[in-house]
């Protein structure tokens, strides 16, 4: 299996993208990877580490993410290679909940997402980023929009009767 990083998707990723199911919950694994020094397209002079550059990226991604209906689930240093090998382990790994492919897409269009954005592009050295798939995700996503209409227990409890009830 060949694992290459990457800034940016490929055309055919972007199509992909597009095609088939985009309006279900899905959930993005980001393996990433750091520059040892920040590389700002504009040619800034900086003195921020890839790390460091991509933690200002982070901060700010929470409000796009969150304006678009998801939720940063997971972010952490990678620690070791328990299963399997790679040449070169990646430093972080990130877990994103989007409430389908084309929330994400509208977050990515945002010109104020694309501002922050630099700041990924300046600290990342590449990364993976897999998309994940989780019918109890689904379900519970199109639930508890219709259980966070009852006030009462009571009322949660008529609209989703058990068989053990009489």
């Amino acid at each position: 299996m060949k694992v290459e990083n990457r800034v940016h998707p490929s055309d055919e990723q972007i199509t992909g993208f597009h095609e088939g199911d985009t309006d279900t919950p899905i959930y993005m694994l980001n393996l990433l990877k750091f520059k040892e020094k920040a590389e700002y397209a504009d040619g800034r002079d900086t003195l921020m580490t890839g790390a460091e550059a991509y933690g200002v990226y982070s901060k700010e991604v929470q409000a796009h993410i969150e304006k678009v209906g998801g939720k940063a689930i997971f972010f952490g240093d990678i620690s070791r290679l328990m299963l399997g090998e790679v040449e070169d382990l990646w430093d972080k790994v990130a877990i994103v909940m989007y409430p389908s492919r084309k929330a994400m897409m509208a977050m990515i269009k945002n010109p104020d997402y694309q501002e922050s954005s630099k700041h990924r592009e300046a600290g990342l050295e590449g990364q993976l980023n897999i998309e994940v798939k989780n019918d109890r995700a689904t379900f519970l996503q199109n639930h508890v929009q219709r259980w966070n209409q009852y006030s009462r227990l009571s009322d949660l409890l008529m609209a989703y009767p058990s068989s053990h009830s009489k």
